[in-house]
């Protein structure tokens, strides 16, 4: 059964952890490789200040990636993002390390994915986000579904949305609000 928007803002209030997937997620989905082997991802700004914004506000953020990328490093530590797990083939282990490290339960967790890979982690945290451009087998096992794609502002989507849940969002306008 589905959750009416109250339902989801009231599992958002819990949150003391977003972890994000990134190809996908924090990107969309591209790959580029150049003849000299390097790997090429594009971010976006706003997933980027949207990250920001919550980690000044108190919510740790976490990226967990089957992957291995230089340039994930590289932007998990632009954004001052600790818990970066890459290579990981069972998510799950380092989930079950984030859970331990921050003596969270599933019910202060979120989680954002996009792949198959990613169902069990949307199935076990307490608020769980496919984006817009999602398998449907990952849509059908979320509790939110963004209106934007991954590495198109989906990310700045949950992060203002947790925030507006937590009742943090107005004191950060009035902060940026200030002349």
């Amino acid at each position: 059964m589905k959750k009416t928007k109250k339902q989801i803002e009231t599992l958002a209030k819990k949150i003391k952890l977003l972890i994000l997937d990134v190809d996908g997620v924090l990107t969309d989905g591209s790959i580029i490789l150049d003849n000299e082997g390097n790997e090429l991802k594009s971010f976006h700004v706003r997933d980027g200040h949207g990250i920001k914004m919550l980690i000044n506000a108190g919510i740790h953020v976490a990226i967990i990636t089957g992957r291995h990328s230089k340039v994930v490093e590289r932007r998990a530590q632009e954004l001052g993002i600790t818990e970066v797990f890459q290579k990981c083939h069972d998510k799950r282990d380092a989930y079950k390390q984030l859970v331990e490290k921050f003596s969270l339960s599933d019910s202060e967790i979120a989680y954002i994915g996009d792949d198959i890979v990613d169902i069990s982690l949307l199935k076990r945290s307490g608020f769980s986000v496919a984006v817009a451009d999602a398998d449907d087998e990952v849509k059908a096992d979320a509790m939110m579904i963004t209106r934007n794609r991954g590495g198109r502002g989906a990310v700045r989507e949950v992060c203002d949305f947790l925030l507006k849940a937590k009742g943090l969002w107005q004191e950060i306008i009035d902060e940026y609000s200030k002349t």
